[in-house]
């Protein structure tokens, strides 16, 4: 018997197909620029009203114009498929432009960052714990799941970081996802009293009271991180948007964060 998927289940494939596990020690690697404007708001000609017509599930705002005639971009949350206008022909994977430079400058991933930090700036700081002064020259937001070794590293070293600068605002995503036992304790560190003290007690390897308490972020902090792009912890996003699936030595993120801010500034220079 043929089985046929949906046009919205096509274009969300990307999103099955991430595993949740330990994230290793990685170098990210940068990305170029030239995204599109966005359309103007919808109306009953827009081309974008049709095509959520014909994507279950979909609304016009989730598509986007792109360089290429005809063809439009879709998003859910920091995930990008293609489209045809008339909904007959999509496609997953990276958009680049041939530049008059000779390079190829990766539109999609300008625009994951773009909506990663769109997805961030959803969540205000008084849901996320935070280490570091207020006005620190860098913020970093770390997806972080509190069994999770190299987050633990990431946490022993937090002194550091701040030294060097470095903001850190922490969201929950346990890997294991709901009601399991790094769930738990992610809901336990929320509900104390100090949630930072007990945030650092159990990266320390102590235990946390088991508690729970109304209000707690970490189902929306969880979905936000597997909207963001999240498949491992630590996930890090820099001021960029981009995510760097795995732990840094904070002089190594510093290095990073400042070629990358320098990259960016360079490329919307240039553009």
């Amino acid at each position: 018997m043929k089985h046929r998927l949906s046009l919205l289940a096509v274009l969300l494939l990307p999103l099955a197909a991430c595993a949740r596990g330990d994230a290793t020690p990685t170098a990210a690697a940068g990305a170029g620029a030239g995204a599109v404007a966005a359309p103007a708001g919808a109306t009953a000609q827009d081309p974008r009203v049709a095509l959520s017509a014909k994507v279950p599930g979909s609304k016009p705002e989730d598509f986007r114009a792109t360089p290429v005639p005809g063809i439009y971009e879709l998003s859910h949350g920091a995930e990008i498929s293609y489209v045809s206008a008339d909904a007959k022909f999509v496609f997953s994977g990276d958009l680049y432009r041939v530049s008059d430079k000779g390079d190829f400058p990766n539109l999609s991933e300008v625009r994951r960052r773009e909506l990663r930090l769109a997805k961030l700036g959803e969540l205000p700081e008084s849901q996320m714990l935070v280490f570091g002064p207020e006005k620190a020259k860098h913020t970093i937001t770390v997806f972080t799941d509190v069994d999770c070794p190299w987050c633990q590293r990431l946490h022993g070293q937090i002194a550091e970081y701040n030294k060097l600068g470095i903001r850190v605002r922490y969201l929950f995503f346990p890997r294991t996802g709901p009601d399991t036992e790094s769930w738990a304790k992610a809901d336990a560190i929320w509900c104390a009293t100090d949630r930072k003290a007990a945030f650092t007690r159990a990266k320390a390897g102590d235990e946390v009271p088991e508690k729970a308490c109304p209000g707690s972020p970490v189902a929306r902090e969880y979905q936000l991180g597997r909207d963001v792009g999240v498949s491992g912890t630590p996930g890090v996003v820099i001021e960029t948007g981009e995510l760097i699936p795995g732990y840094m030595a904070p002089a190594q993120l510093l290095a990073h964060i400042q070629k990358a801010l320098a990259d960016d500034a360079a490329e919307r220079k240039a553009n």
